[in-house]
């Protein structure tokens, strides 16, 4: 080989490098240059560049981040709904549980209290009467320890107190009413206005026992619900005395009255005693009946007839039946009603209602017989039935 070749060779070795490094260093620029995209390579062009770098890879991670933030947030919305409602429904649930409880230990002194007035009224020895009294007042003490065990939620703790105390006026009333009677002759005329006085002093704690209740427990109760935001929950009312007059010293004047007019040893009952009908009037056509005389009725819907009984004595008379009775042909309606008490030279009246009279009603002639039942010691009886007679016509 000659030396040409020799340098030529050289000159190739030595140079190729070069040109590769040559090379390198301009196809670095011109991939950033405008334009450069899809150059005399084979490779691909690139897409365009975005924040972080990638070809356009910025802004879809950006936007699926937002986008659980965003599912995040609203499932941590939700929870907290869901869970204030849970905690919401269970709220209401924990004071509609407690009413729930203290409204059966009202039915049961709302009953108690009826008893205790009929009892009071219809009372004619006071063994009986006493017996009575206890069994109710222990009936209270019962509903007493029945309402220290209802838990009350914590805002309602201190207007449960007050509802305890309610119920422990009733229990120490009715014993101490029947304590009153249990005193040597307590029911004797020479102890008449004393034993009235003890009376009416035990009376008071029953009618405080419901002012308690719907003043110092109730009505607190029932803005403290207000308070707590709590809906649709009612703190029952509590009335045991159904007529206050019942306690007062007239009232209790006729229970001792009844009391002495009785006789405590099975011995006859002495002085005048007596009822009597004094007429019957019909409503609301507005007519009274007369023995002698054939009326003419119009029926309607709410048929009436009210009979008038007066007590002719000198006595109060108590549990005295009043009695109705229809008859046409084969047809017999008979209807019964008690005057629980009436004062001497008092006139009650006594409604009888809701009659539902059959077809042949309508095409005789009817009786109606009033009688008022015979009271012990009663004589003359003369004056207990009346009867007449009517003709039913349908209203126009």
């Amino acid at each position: 080989m000659s030396g040409y070749d020799d340098d030529e060779i050289q000159f190739d070795f030595f140079d190729e490098p070069e040109t590769v490094e040559t090379t390198q260093r301009r196809r670095l620029p011109r991939l950033e240059m405008p334009g450069g995209r899809g150059g005399g390579d084979d490779r691909p062009p690139r897409g365009p560049r975005g924040p972080t770098g990638g070809p356009g890879g910025g802004l879809v991670p950006l936007a699926r981040l937002i986008g659980l933030i965003a599912i995040a947030i609203a499932i941590v919305v939700g929870l907290v709904f869901w869970v204030g409602s849970c905690q919401g429904k269970s709220k209401h649930d924990e004071y509609q549980s407690y009413a729930q409880k203290v409204r059966a230990i009202t039915r049961a002194d709302e009953s108690l209290g009826k008893e205790f007035a009929s009892t009071l009224l219809t009372a004619t020895k006071v063994s009986d009467l006493e017996t009575k009294l206890a069994q109710y007042a222990q009936q209270e003490q019962q509903e007493y320890t029945q309402a220290q065990e209802i838990s009350p939620p914590g805002p309602l703790r201190r207007a449960h107190e007050n509802l305890l105390d309610a119920i422990e006026l009733r229990a120490k009333g009715l014993a101490g009413i029947g304590d009153v009677l249990a005193q040597p002759n307590a029911t004797s005329s020479k102890n008449t206005t004393a034993t009235e006085n003890a009376l009416v002093g035990q009376g008071n704690l029953l009618t405080a026992s419901d002012v308690v209740w719907k003043e110092l427990y109730r009505s607190p109760a029932t803005e403290q619900l207000k308070t707590e935001g709590i809906t649709g929950v009612v703190i029952p009312p509590s009335q045991f005395v159904q007529n206050p007059d019942a306690l007062s010293g007239r009232g209790f004047s006729q229970v001792l009255q009844n009391l002495s007019a009785a006789s405590t040893d099975g011995g006859p009952v002495t002085g005048l005693h007596g009822d009597g009908i004094t007429g019957v009037h019909v409503s609301p056509q507005g007519i009274d009946l007369s023995p002698g005389t054939a009326s003419t009725i119009s029926v309607s819907a709410d048929l009436t007839f009210v009979v008038a009984v007066q007590n002719s004595g000198d006595f109060p008379e108590t549990n005295v039946p009043v009695r109705l009775k229809i008859d046409s042909g084969s047809t017999h309606i008979t209807r019964t009603q008690r005057i629980t008490s009436i004062q001497s030279k008092e006139t009650q009246h006594v409604s009888f209602t809701n009659f539902d009279l059959p077809p042949e009603a309508f095409a005789n002639k009817v009786t109606i017989t009033v009688t008022v039942a015979k009271v012990p010691g009663e004589q003359n009886l003369a004056n207990n039935t009346a009867t007449y007679s009517v003709f039913f016509t349908l209203t126009k």
